[in-house]
């Protein structure tokens, strides 16, 4: 099944270059949710930035399912959520959180 983004490509902006891969959750690129957790783990290759990027209201069946997730340049997830970018320069092992009353990031302990 051909997945429906909620971007185009002639909508996404420069606005996080050169930062290479992530995955992210469908829920971000195709329902449209803000980010609501990120993560940072060592990356799995010399493209890969480590970041990791979910709603926050995957389900354990949802994340099993690998079909629910792709990979992305971290340009592409900053376009859909521009909130993440103060953050894009974390190290790895670095989480956060997004509040749900401010709505602002807010580090976490490391769980990946």
């Amino acid at each position: 099944m051909e997945k429906k983004f909620r971007l185009s490509s002639a909508e996404i902006k420069q606005i996080a270059p050169g930062l290479g891969s992530c995955i992210a959750s469908d829920m971000i690129t195709v329902g449209g949710q803000r980010v609501g957790y990120m993560y940072r783990e060592p990356p799995d290759n010399s493209s890969d930035s480590g970041w990791r990027f979910l709603s926050g209201e995957e389900t354990r069946e949802y994340v099993d399912d690998a079909g629910n997730f792709a990979l992305y340049d971290v340009n592409t997830i900053a376009n859909y959520d521009p909130g993440i970018v103060p953050y894009l320069d974390a190290i790895v092992f670095s989480a956060y959180r997004r509040d749900a009353e401010t709505l602002n990031f807010e580090a976490v302990p490391f769980n990946g």
